[in-house]
């Protein structure tokens, strides 16, 4: 999904990791918490997340959207952020910070929505419905809602969601999700718009149809049952054709949703205050219960979590949008009643991972002793221990169907903290020489930063000249993301798009999608994994599941393109004046949706 904002998520985010870089070592406690119960997410929360995702008709893409019990409408409410949003494009988005943002602003032709106990329904969000599939599912048709217009009261009609699918095909777009594209034209997408719609050119009919002003149809060459999925994803949200700016368009995007940008001061601060084109009428997810929203994008990890425990002034009104409460202050928060229960809580489908540029870093087993050495446990302790995340085994999250407990080919689950005298035997069998330089990329955050010590330690005990590089946090899954970038070894975050490994094994994993801008950080390009994502893709979901199974073990075992870290956990805290918070499994992070303020 999105890489977790770190990318996400760039899983997801999802993604990749995104949103949530965090983290400034360990907690006195080693952020394990309070040493009452244990009531942190566990893998059995995580399988509550793997219900399968329900296709909405039209009575459930009609809004307005259910009212949220005590809502009051008013206020402004408070956003404390860490850092700069990724992306404001929606082209761009695929990363989890972006994509909470999104659903404020941005509207698509699907959305998901989620009822009180977390389950997902895909709806018509700009469309009447989630779709409808013909021709054994290799044709989708969508009809789209009167009365939606952009911020500016333009009406949207098929031209414009033409032009959104068409504008990612130009080099202006070079982050965001390729599902979409890719399912129309294949992985090399790029060449048969290589303009987009700049200069007048289109995908013909056979591809994407628009046959009225109200009518998109699109065509594939095989049938593309998660397609209502991948069209809720921001990235795939309306760019309005009059409005678009190109490159200019990722600093003043125009509104679909509730809330419209009216200030914006990139890394210090933006407000949105309500958009009065949006009809409520036609959303059958969104709310625009406050006045607006306040982000404040320099507010570090520690500062947010000191003042929503404080809980005075300002702060009752304000939420951490996707940072998570730093670890060093988790104890004071779980043991605190008063901000405990100002916590939500929820499994992440995020895993991190220690991803190897195979491209410099060609010996396995000298990737295999990296694996063996990381002192997994280490990690998440320094990321808020049992409420920040559990060690990983594979590189597919709890949170998917199928998910495999057991799964732990390098033996974390019984030495958590590693096997340096395993990863000295492979050095010394791969010839390794003591000294060898490794460049690790890392991102300037309290989480990114805290990783590199960790990392830069049990690589220097084995006997590596590790030379650290910090990247910023807005642009490092665009640094990593470069072919020729020289770094050896980076952290990265990804989770699935939707409840399927097909969302993290294809993008992240597939070959064919090696190029700059791809999710493919590793580069990896393993002919037996093409095949068995290209088999996958086209099976039933029971088959299907044997051989995602099938790819991720060649994935992990016999390639090692990514050392397997810790799956992700979310714990956010929000202030005394908030009502409606709630942890969104959509999102993973603070349902952004049903927020009010209990005293506007």
């Amino acid at each position: 999904m999105k890489p977790i904002r770190t990318r996400t998520a760039r899983a997801i985010a999802v993604a990749i990791v995104a949103g949530s870089l965090a983290l400034t070592g360990c907690s006195s406690d080693n952020g394990g918490g309070s040493k009452g119960k244990d009531d942190s997410k566990s893998q059995k929360d995580a399988a509550e997340q793997q219900d399968p995702v329900a296709y909405g008709d039209a009575a459930a893409s009609t809004g307005p959207a259910e009212e949220v019990p005590g809502a009051k409408p008013g206020g402004f409410i408070n956003v404390y952020m860490q850092s700069d949003l990724t992306h404001m494009d929606p082209g761009q988005i695929y990363v989890s910070d972006a994509g909470q943002f999104a659903n404020l602003i941005h509207r698509g032709l699907t959305n998901y929505e989620e009822d009180a106990d977390g389950n997902l329904t895909v709806v018509g969000d700009i469309a009447t419905d989630s779709g409808k599939s013909s021709d054994g599912g290799k044709t989708w048709t969508y009809t789209l809602k009167d009365g939606v217009k952009d911020e500016d009261g333009n009406v949207i009609t098929s031209a414009d969601v033409r032009h959104t699918i068409e504008r990612l095909y130009s080099k202006v777009i070079f982050d965001g999700p390729t599902f979409v594209q890719s399912w129309l034209s294949g992985n090399d997408y790029r060449k048969a718009l290589p303009d987009g719609p700049y200069k007048g050119k289109h995908l013909p009919d056979t591809v994407l149809e628009t046959p009225d002003a109200k009518t998109v149809v699109f065509h594939f060459d095989k049938p593309r049952p998660d397609l209502p999925q991948a069209l809720a994803m921001a990235g795939y949200a309306i760019v309005p054709e009059k409005a678009d700016t190109k490159e200019k368009y990722d600093d003043a995007p125009k509104a679909l949703g509730p809330y419209k940008i009216a200030e914006y001061k990139p890394g210090k601060s933006m407000k949105l205050v309500k958009n009065d084109q949006w009809d409520p009428k036609t959303d059958s997810v969104r709310h625009q219960y406050v006045d607006g929203y306040n982000f404040s994008s320099t507010i570090d990890q520690a500062s947010q979590t000191k003042r929503l425990i404080a809980d005075q002034g300002e702060a009752k009104n304000a939420i951490q949008f996707t940072d998570p409460v730093d670890p060093a202050q988790l104890s004071t928060v779980i043991g605190d009643a008063s901000a405990k229960k100002r916590t939500i809580q929820g499994y992440q489908p995020y895993v991190w991972q220690l991803t190897f540029n195979l491209d410099r870093m060609k010996d396995k087993k000298i990737r295999d002793a990296i694996t063996y050495a990381i002192p997994n446990q280490s990690m998440v302790q320094a990321d808020g221990g049992r409420y920040g995340g559990e060690v990983a085994g594979g590189l597919l999250a709890p949170t998917l169907p199928n998910f495999d407990p057991e799964y732990d080919p390098f033996g974390k689950l019984k030495k958590p903290n590693g096997d340096p005298a395993k990863a000295k035997e492979l050095l010394k069998e791969a010839g390794f020489k003591e000294g060898t330089k490794i460049t690790y990329a890392y991102s300037n955050t309290p989480r990114g930063q805290a990783q590199q010590l960790i990392i830069k330690d049990a690589l220097e005990k084995l006997g590596f000249d590790v030379q650290s590089k910090e990247i910023d946090r807005a642009s490092f899954y665009e640094q990593v993301g470069k072919l020729d970038n020289p770094y050896d070894i980076y952290m990265t975050g990804w989770g699935q798009d939707w409840s399927s490994p097909s969302t993290v094994i294809t993008p992240v994993y597939d070959g064919e999608l090696v190029a700059d801008g791809a999710s493919n950080y590793s580069h990896i390009n393993d002919a037996k994994v093409n095949e068995l994502i290209q088999k996958a893709l086209v099976q039933q979901p029971e088959e299907a599941a044997k051989t995602w199974e099938q790819a991720h073990h060649r994935i992990v075992e016999e390639i090692n393109p990514a050392a397997p870290v810790y799956y992700s956990k979310q714990i956010q805290l929000y202030g005394s004046n908030i009502g409606g918070a709630r942890y969104s499994t959509e999102s993973s992070y603070i349902d952004i949706n049903d927020l009010f303020l209990k005293q506007p």
